[in-house]
């Protein structure tokens, strides 16, 4: 059965911001706190699994993989990154074929060489508009009811003209949602929004070219939604390196000053509960 909560939601036009995820621990979180819709990020799920870079290293099989377990621990729709479709065309009917089949409610796919690099790093190269038409062409012609994504890099290389003349030929190939990858500014953002009447997307990578802004101020510029890929990951990243140096240093393993999930929920959380009961139901 076809999951529709993202196309309901950009139907019905209220703006809304839909978290990255880079482990399972962070899909059960954000199940707990009521998200229905997630954003499995290409690089802080190759980070977290792999322990290497967003630069084209992870292959089809792998980010499937990990797409594939992220729908099942998760039970919100999924946005997930498919960077290049992994290859030429053939290889972006078959992901498309493989991200639909795991669930998946729309893929992304941007128009660098392969291998792609970070769009928030430098190095990235692009491939021609017609070529990356073509690929969007398969993709719409492949998918059954999933949502397409065009993103672009070229804001970087060709300035925002170019990026807009590459989005505008990425939609009338038909994708569904479009993705001005690294703008520099909110005039840049709402001159990308204004330009199409297709659903356009946000980026709120901290750290990253593009500023981070209030979903408010997003809402007014005229984004149709944000995705936030590293939030929960830099967080993370923060309060496993305070906790790992108070142990180092202090040899605490339990540091008063920080927040620390209750253990019982999480066991519950993560589906122990199920576990209890197989184990009272079986008991001799």
């Amino acid at each position: 059965m076809t999951d529709t909560r993202l196309k309901d939601k950009l139907d019905k036009g209220d703006f809304f911001v839909v978290p990255g995820i880079h482990d399972m621990i962070t899909a059960v979180m954000a199940d707990r706190v009521g998200f229905d819709i997630v954003y499995g990020s290409g690089y802080w799920l190759t980070a977290s699994s792999l322990g290497l870079p967003d630069a084209g290293i992870a292959t089809y099989t792998q980010m499937l993989d990990r797409m594939t377990t992220l729908k099942k621990t998760s039970s919100a729709a999924l946005i997930a990154d498919a960077d290049t479709g992994f290859g030429g065309l053939l290889n972006v009917a078959h992901t498309v074929k493989g991200y639909e089949a795991a669930g998946v409610s729309a893929i992304q796919i941007e128009d660098q060489e392969f291998p792609k690099k970070c769009g928030h790093t430098p190095y990235k190269r692009l491939i021609p508009v017609e070529d990356m038409v073509r690929k969007i062409q398969v993709a719409a012609d492949t998918r059954e009811n999933m949502l397409i994504i065009a993103r672009t890099d070229a804001r970087q290389s060709e300035g925002l003209d170019g990026t807009l003349r590459r989005l505008e030929a990425y939609a009338e190939a038909g994708a569904d949602i479009i993705f001005p990858e690294a703008l520099t500014s909110e005039e840049e953002m709402r001159k990308a929004c204004h330009t199409f009447d297709k659903p356009v997307m946000a980026n709120m990578a901290n750290g990253g070219l593009t500023p981070v802004l209030n979903g408010t101020v997003l809402k007014d510029i005229g984004y149709a939604f944000a995705i936030y890929p590293s939030l929960t990951s830099l967080i993370s990243a923060a309060a496993v390196e305070q906790a790992l140096v108070r142990l180092r240093d202090n040899l605490d393993g339990e540091p008063a000053d920080m927040d620390m999930f209750d253990f019982e929920t999480f066991c519950r959380m993560i589906g122990f509960q199920e576990v209890w009961d197989f184990e009272k139901k079986w008991a001799d």
